[in-house]
């Protein structure tokens, strides 16, 4: 019987026009790997008058969570009158599937409405944090509360200026979270199938930045980027491995670390902050310690992510320096181009371009080369404020605004 339910769901995916293939889904926040890229080739390089072709076009409210996509069904948050959603909707057509309350509508006179972080789904569950701090772990099928925590009141978090933006990771059985609690509680590990708490670490205040894990010198490290500092633990137990202080103004470090392989470590802040890159070595390691440190190779104020993570490709970085479009070298952090038009913008990273969305709805396609900016193509797609980084999943990209989602035909046959 299960293998029959199987087929048919794979069925309906075929007929939905909806590709099966797990490796170009999109289950978390940047991606698959968490990384901001995507596998899909065949990007179509020639779009027609208008853009890219609209498969559907839905109302949403406000927000600015990302869209996980995962077999056939897309998934996010948003706000709507005094309430605060979960939802689920069919990728094939936008329609609604399930939707579940969970918590008031948080607003915010200068950051924005609603809700921040973007749901993680993990099988049968699904990952999520209010922008007020509720953490849920929902039925993937029909939405329904599996296990929840309020991180204000259980840990003590404190509620950051601008609202809860951390989107929970998954590490095995673990779901590790940045809940930014008193007394050691800044990091915690729960089980992610009963919520029990596994481990708590770490003592420190709420960023916006969501959380990566990495293996360097094989040692895998849960990789924090908090309101003062980077932060290594052992997603195994929790023990701190290093630290690396960078105070922002407003304590707003709000982009995803970018791991460099095989052992360097990306970060960058706004409010004239910039970028540093720091490698991690390890210096000695037996079965009872661990000796790693991390070392500053080079910080300057040529990449200012104010929210926006930038991508890695090649030896290059790519992202928004405020609201200017820059490429930058990884190895020394020497600026290679920069160009204006996307405002403070979005991007990812797929079939060797950017994908990029402006704050006003502008989607654009260039080259991701070091020697200029190459354009492909660009349409107006959206408009009103944009924050939100397109996702795109099985030749797809899902983009919104604060009040509406598109899901636009980006790729051709192979």
């Amino acid at each position: 019987m299960k293998k029959f339910a199987n087929l048919l769901a794979v069925s309906l995916l075929l007929i939905s026009g909806i590709s099966i293939a797990g490796a170009t889904d999109w289950p978390q926040w940047r991606g698959p790997d968490k990384d901001g890229i995507s596998r899909e080739t065949g990007l179509l390089k020639e779009w027609p008058d208008g853009g890219p072709q609209v498969i559907w076009r839905v109302p949403l409210g406000e927000g600015f969570s990302g869209m996980s996509v995962v077999g056939g069904r897309v998934y996010t948050m948003f706000s709507e009158g005094d309430d605060e959603f979960v939802v689920c909707l069919d990728a094939s057509n936008g329609e609604e599937i399930w939707r579940f309350r969970s918590d008031s509508n948080y607003q915010e006179s200068m950051g924005g409405n609603g809700p921040r972080a973007t749901p993680t789904i993990d099988g049968e569950l699904l990952f999520t944090v209010t922008a007020q701090g509720k953490l849920y772990a929902l039925n993937t099928a029909n939405g329904a509360k599996v296990w929840s925590h309020d991180l204000q009141a259980e840990f003590g978090s404190k509620m950051p200026r601008w609202g809860v933006c951390t989107s929970p990771l998954v590490e095995g059985d673990l779901l590790l979270v940045e809940v930014g609690g008193k007394e050691g509680k800044s990091i915690v590990a729960f089980d992610k199938t009963n919520g029990l708490v596994v481990w708590s670490s770490h003592t420190d205040i709420l960023g916006y930045s969501s959380p990566i894990a990495v293996t360097i010198g094989g040692i895998r490290q849960l990789i924090v980027f908090t309101g003062t500092q980077l932060v290594s633990v052992s997603p195994e137990n929790g023990k701190l491995y290093w630290t690396y202080p960078w105070q922002t103004q407003y304590d707003v470090n709000a982009a995803t670390p970018v791991f460099i392989p095989p052992d360097k470590i990306f970060i960058s802040s706004g409010y004239g902050k910039g970028a540093a890159v720091v490698q991690i070595r390890v210096m000695d390691l037996t079965e009872s310690s661990a000796d790693i440190r991390a070392v500053e190779i080079w910080k300057n104020t040529d990449m200012k992510n104010h929210f926006a993570t930038s991508v890695l490709h090649g030896d290059h970085l790519y992202g928004f320096d405020n609201a200017i479009l820059k490429c930058i070298d990884a190895n020394s952090g020497v600026e290679k181009w920069k160009t204006r038009g996307y405002g403070k913008g979005t991007l990812m990273l797929a079939d060797d371009h950017l994908i990029i969305l402006s704050d006003r709805g502008k989607l654009g396609l260039a080259e991701a080369t070091p020697s200029a900016y190459t354009e492909v193509a660009s349409a107006e797609v959206l408009s009103g404020l944009c924050w939100t980084v397109p996702t795109l999943a099985n030749g797809r990209l899902y983009a919104r605004n604060e009040k509406e989602m598109v899901c636009l035909e980006v790729t051709g046959p192979n």
